[in-house]
């Protein structure tokens, strides 16, 4: 198909249905009208932190099942050592956002502090993490349905890539229209899990908590008496309540000015709401001896049994938790296109992530996310505790590197207040680690060995494609270059199938060209070959016609072996390869047609001092 087929199919069939999809496009004069407020930022960078609360209690008790229901009581302290690391590394972050108002989060950090290939392992990291956000933030959403909805189990990979496929969809409307889609969802959750943390402790307080009957349990393989490794591996998974923190400092730049200020005002928002509800759920959980269930969330038995059953209450509970966690995978739509853009920028990733689409959204990064995505939750068949072991490593990685690249960067520099910076960044640097390392072991077995794969093989592939940018550069660079004066020959080659309009206006093209002007005719039909030669006299006398016989009725074969034969006559010459080309009014009349000239210009693409051009003649409908 020729470029001006291509064209007039994107035009005609493709600019319609974009138009339909994505909306009227933004001028770029716009942009700072489409950045996030404090409220804003909140809706769409923290709604993956907020909503780890309605499972990260969950994944810490279903681990403590292991000892029997006596062990679940370790599920508070557990909780409580999880959200003092996460107020150590929301410091961190803060001071990251304020030495890295461009954005980049971990990358920029480890990438200035500690060398590219750190830098290139916390990108890598990150991109698979918030590749994992979304799938795990899905499938945990369409848990709280069929939480609520039994009969909805079965159709759970389904239900995913719906919502894969909407929140995609939103995504490229642009980010005011994400900020407007999913601000209510958000700030309902909040106010709902409030009120449900509120009234159950009122009802703890005043003597009136029932326990909650959990209908099919998981089985338990103790009586209360669990071993180090188990309570490491509870630590590892109830952490998922610490994802999503790093999304504020990888997207600095989408706020509004002051936006290093805005973003600091954002995390530390985020986390007091974060840790409030995954202390308060925790502690429902123990009052209410809620025991993890196969079929029925954490949330979902305290909902339960704080507004007394299956009524209009639960049911709101429910459907905001749904929202939450399907909209909670925003925040890697948000700042997975915005790094990869970054990483890019570094010429450590294609081009095309650095290309601002009709909305102002990184749009390639948008659809590589749906896409991987989706791939993942019909993988794992949209189950959110097999995709968690695989979540966590990356997070960690992360944590660890940025909050060690803060620490030699407080150590580099010595601002003011620097020992406090450097102690707590350090400390927070080692914890994140440590855990790190817990996950690993914990959840190795479990899947989690692929991301530590994936992430050495992500970082090889970033250094190649860097590899391949610098190769480019360096070959087209003027550096030490000099003007070549020689003259060269020209040989235009024009290849024919019969005489008509078309070839005569290629032929008066190629004859302003050169002097060497050739038209090549393939015999196939020695019929038509003599109806060539019988109007050439009239048509192309001022013309050379050169005949190739085709024994094997082939079109384009003894065409590029003429073409090679010249090569090898002339090496130090061009030869352009004009080609005639009708073009019909309609995108569909190309079907009606061979592509005979985009198969010519695909096979001598790659050829040096080789040519292409085409010379279009415009057909009436």
């Amino acid at each position: 198909m020729s470029a001006a087929a291509a064209a007039e199919w994107e035009t005609c069939l493709f600019g319609p249905l974009k138009r339909l999809v994505v909306g009227r496009p933004i001028a770029t004069y716009q942009a700072d009208h489409h950045r996030f407020g404090l409220f804003g930022g909140l809706a769409v960078l923290s709604a993956d932190a907020l909503s780890s609360v309605a499972y990260a209690t969950e994944e810490v008790l279903r681990v403590l099942m292991i000892g029997g229901v006596a062990a679940l009581s370790l599920g508070q302290p557990i909780s409580l050592l999880i959200a003092t690391l996460l107020l150590i590394v929301v410091f961190s972050y803060r001071k990251t956002i304020q030495a890295y108002p461009g954005g980049g989060g971990a990358y920029i950090v480890a990438r200035d502090n500690l060398g590219p290939n750190f830098g290139l392992a916390a990108a890598a990291a990150l991109l698979i993490d918030y590749t994992l956000t979304v799938a795990v933030s899905i499938a945990a959403g369409v848990s709280a349905i069929t939480s609520a909805v039994p009969a909805l189990h079965v159709n759970r990979v389904i239900l995913s890539l719906f919502f894969i496929g909407l929140l995609m969809l939103g995504n490229l409307r642009g980010l005011r229209e994400s900020t407007k889609l999913f601000g209510v969802p958000v700030y309902a959750f909040v106010g709902v899990m409030f009120a449900l943390v509120i009234a159950g402790i009122y009802q703890v307080v005043t003597g009136t908590a029932v326990p909650v009957e959990t209908l099919d349990p998981l089985p338990t393989l103790g009586a209360g008496s669990i071993t180090l490794f188990v309570l490491l591996s509870a630590f590892a998974n109830g952490c998922t309540a610490m994802t999503g923190v790093e999304a504020v400092s990888d997207g600095v730049p989408a706020f509004k000015a002051p936006s290093a200020r805005t973003a600091t005002r954002t995390l530390g928002l985020m986390a007091a709401l974060a840790i409030t509800m995954f202390t308060g759920i925790s502690y429902l959980a123990h009052a209410y001896q809620v025991v993890p269930s196969e079929t029925e969330t954490v949330v979902s038995q305290i909902a339960r049994g704080v507004f007394g059953g299956r009524n209009a209450l639960y049911y709101v509970v429910q459907a905001v938790t749904m929202l939450i966690l399907v909209l909670a995978a925003n925040t890697a739509f948000a700042d997975f296109p915005r790094l990869a853009s970054i990483v890019a920028r570094d010429r450590y990733m294609p081009r095309q992530f650095m290309n601002l689409g009709d909305k102002l959204a990184f749009s390639n990064g948008i659809v590589a996310l749906s896409v991987a995505a989706g791939l993942l939750c019909l993988i794992f068949g949209g189950d959110p505790h097999a995709l968690i072991p695989l979540y966590m490593i990356g997070v960690f990685l992360s944590f660890t590197l940025s909050q060690t690249g803060m620490f030699l960067r407080a150590r580099r520099l010595r601002e003011a207040g620097w020992r406090t910076s450097a102690a707590i960044s350090g400390f927070g640097a080692c914890v994140t680690f440590v855990v790190l390392i817990v996950v690993a072991v914990t959840k190795g077995l479990d899947g989690a060995w692929i991301v530590v794969v994936l992430i050495p093989v992500l970082s090889m592939v970033f250094r190649t494609t860097r590899s391949h940018y610098d190769s480019v550069a360096s070959q087209l660079s003027l550096t030490g270059l000099e003007v070549d004066t020689t003259p060269h020959g020209h040989i235009v080659i024009v290849p024919i199938g019969g005489v008509h309009r078309a070839v005569i206006e290629a032929l008066r093209y190629a004859s302003s060209l050169a002097k060497d002007v050739r038209a090549v005719y393939v015999n196939v039909n020695p019929e038509s070959l003599v109806a060539l030669k019988r109007d050439w006299p009239q048509w192309g006398s001022h013309v050379k016609l050169v005949v190739l016989q085709s024994p094997y009725r082939s079109m384009s074969e003894p065409l590029l072996e003429y073409i090679d034969r010249l090569e090898r006559e002339h090496p130090e010459d061009y030869i352009t390869v004009v080609l005639p080309e009708f073009v019909v009014k309609h995108w569909w009349h190309h079907l009606l047609h061979n592509q005979s000239a985009f198969t010519l210009k695909a096979a001598l693409l790659f050829r040096p001092r080789v040519v292409t051009t085409s010379v279009p003649f415009h057909l009436k409908q």
